[in-house]
């Protein structure tokens, strides 16, 4: 025999079967001339899936907490709870083998869906489909934005062209950086040099006013 617990709540009648399906996200690819092989991955969640009788009134075999009967509608309730809550809750499944302890199963879940079957032969007694998907913890992690790709962002946007006419030689400059600094390629000292009608372009001097346009 076994108990189960949702949250805490004891279901007063253990399923007649119970379904735990132990799911993996491998994946099989063909490599070329070597056949398929097998990707292993990290394993996927475990899905639960069973019917479960919800008494309308108390039998000799339905099992209470306190030997307290609970009427249908405390589980629908806590049903419906537990599926809007948006958290996950602890799913326990306690298992006997001649009155001693066997083993268990421990574990979150989340609450995917549940139907409520009404059969005629049953008289008010409730049937319950739920199905059930282990909750797995997780933590979001923020990556770092790579140095040599910031240095290279930051290059391209000190390197881009200013939207200037003019500039005034300093001490030290050349026409090629000038025109790599505010035109964005030096290889066009040769056309300003011709526009400022300057001789020699390796001879230009502080103070002197140099015209893009």
């Amino acid at each position: 025999m076994y108990y189960l617990f949702m949250d805490k709540v004891l279901l007063p009648v253990a399923p007649s079967k119970l379904q735990i399906k132990m799911k993996n996200k491998n994946k099989t690819i063909t490599l070329m001339n070597q056949g398929e092989i097998n990707l292993l991955k990290t394993a996927g969640l475990t899905e639960v899936t069973f019917d479960v009788m919800i008494p309308h009134q108390q039998y000799p075999f339905a099992v209470y907490v306190g030997n307290k009967f609970k009427k249908q509608p405390y589980f629908i309730e806590k049903f419906e709870e537990l599926k809007n809550r948006k958290t996950p809750f602890q799913f326990i499944i306690c298992r006997f083998a001649q009155k001693k302890w066997s083993y268990g199963n421990n574990f979150k879940v989340s609450l995917e869906e549940y139907s409520l079957i009404e059969e005629a032969g049953k008289g008010f007694d409730l049937m319950v489909n739920v199905k059930l998907k282990q909750y797995r913890d997780y933590k979001t992690t923020v990556a770092p934005l790579d140095s040599d790709d910031n240095e290279v962002v930051i290059e391209k946007e000190r390197s881009a062209p200013e939207p200037i006419k003019s500039y005034t030689v300093s001490s030290g400059d050349t026409l090629w950086k000038i025109c790599k600094k505010y035109l964005g390629d030096g290889s066009k000292y040769k056309t300003i040099a011709q526009l400022n009608k300057i001789k020699n372009p390796n001879l230009i001097y502080p103070g002197q006013v140099i015209q893009f346009e």
